[in-house]
């Protein structure tokens, strides 16, 4: 297993499936407050949904993650009409143990429970897996956030445990967060997993 990435995470638009991960930029303000209030995400109490008003300052923050070399943030488009979907980013990414996670996910209602989550998932696996060269991908989620631990576990990812106490929600509460994770080794037979879903 690697130590250290093969490639540096660097921006880079990832294209297939119906779905371009393109990176964040402020161009995709409006795009994003269409997408949250698709759904009023925002209401969400176990997600990190921005309302319209706060889509920049969140643009703002993951491009600060960018800049400080452990983030990396898409915009997600649908291929054919270049609508925003929603957004999605590597973080948490660390370099020596070639270790990142994917997660600040979210979509606009419309799009959700369609092959839009199981594309993106598939495409930002296997740049991380076959050319930045990855140990291993792990994801977080609140422990009430159900749909969101159902979503991770289809695609195969193994549930690493409970880190209780964990962090803030919006409003004020304390979560206790949920982890999953796969490795170098474990991508082939997941990889071959998405393939077949995404097909049918």
């Amino acid at each position: 297993m690697s130590t250290s990435f093969t490639h540096t995470p660097s921006p880079i638009t990832l294209d297939g499936h119906g779905v371009r991960l393109v990176p964040l930029s402020p161009s995709h303000v409006q795009g994003l407050r269409t997408a949250a209030a698709d759904g009023e995400l925002w209401q969400l109490r176990v997600t990190s949904v921005p309302e319209p008003d706060e889509v920049p300052a969140y643009i703002d923050h993951a491009l600060q993650g960018q800049s400080n070399g452990h983030m990396l943030p898409f915009a997600v488009l649908d291929a054919a009409s270049g609508t925003v979907l929603g957004t999605t980013r590597y973080h948490d990414i660390v370099p020596a143990i070639a270790r990142l996670e994917i997660g600040y996910t979210w979509y606009g209602k419309s799009h959700q429970r369609t092959h839009v989550n199981t594309a993106c998932k598939f495409l930002l696996l296997q740049h991380a897996f076959e050319t930045l060269g990855a140990a291993l991908v792990g994801w977080r989620t609140d422990n009430f956030n159900i749909a969101s631990q159902r979503a991770i576990e289809r695609l195969g990812a193994k549930r690493d445990g409970v880190l209780r106490h964990h962090a803030l929600r919006r409003d004020g509460t304390v979560r206790d967060t949920v982890m999953y994770s796969v490795t170098a080794g474990e991508w082939p037979e997941i990889r071959a997993h998405l393939q077949y879903k995404l097909a049918r």
